[in-house]
């Protein structure tokens, strides 16, 4: 089981730190939850933690039982990143919510299954035939978890999940999210600036102020 660890990473942008020795644990699955206001640094430290961008210093190490893991294409594989808007083609919901089974060669039935499910979890299988470019803004976000989920992710980064997203959907996408989290195989971090809901769905909280992380637990 995939897991990984963050020791003192820091970060700057033209010479203005974004983020100052942060240092966490995420140790299984659950769903850790990144507090703080617009600004701290909490979409640099997931894409950092993502492995798509280098700290300054300090140091990201993803492991398993057999040890720690290289930085690999395999193993950015095993994890993903969901923004707060969702670039979508224009293409079928179900097209897709299989993008990221076409890049790994898994194609036909298979992948149109496996398509399927995700939108299932997601709330959107009756949409599955529909072009994904006349989504509303909250469907369109739930067709970016699918997405993501379609390839069996151990480690879901959701940025934001329900920023710019009206009440219903912001009920789904929690309920995905709860899901995943009662099937206990994922580890589960999202960032946001809703104290509220950060406690209807944390295992672990983790409070960010100015780059530092400030509290967790």
């Amino acid at each position: 089981m995939l897991r990984f660890r963050i020791s003192g990473i820091r970060k700057s942008y033209d010479g203005i730190e974004v983020l100052s020795g942060c240092t966490v644990d995420f140790a299984g699955p659950g769903v850790y939850a990144l507090t703080g206001p617009n600004g701290c640094g909490k979409s640099t430290f997931l894409r950092i933690c993502a492995m798509l961008e280098p700290p300054d210093a300090g140091e990201v190490v993803y492991s398993d039982d057999r040890g720690a893991l290289p930085p690999s294409i395999r193993l950015m594989r095993r994890v993903t990143l969901v923004l707060p808007k969702v670039g979508l083609f224009n293409a079928s919901v179900l097209r897709n919510a299989a993008y990221g089974l076409h890049l790994r060669g898994i194609k036909g039935r298979e992948a149109d299954d496996r398509a399927g499910h995700a939108l299932e979890l997601a709330g959107l299988a009756r949409k599955r035939n529909q072009n994904a470019l006349t989504l509303s803004s909250g469907e369109a976000q739930r067709l970016g978890i699918a997405r993501a989920l379609v390839i069996e992710p151990e480690v879901l980064f959701l940025d934001e999940p329900t920023a710019s997203v009206d009440e219903r959907n912001t009920a789904l996408i929690e309920e995905i999210i709860q899901s995943l989290r009662r099937e206990g195989k994922t580890i589960i971090v999202i960032t946001t600036h809703d104290r509220h809901q950060a406690e209807r769905l944390a295992d672990i909280s983790i409070v960010m102020k100015v780059g530092e992380i400030t509290a967790q637990g």
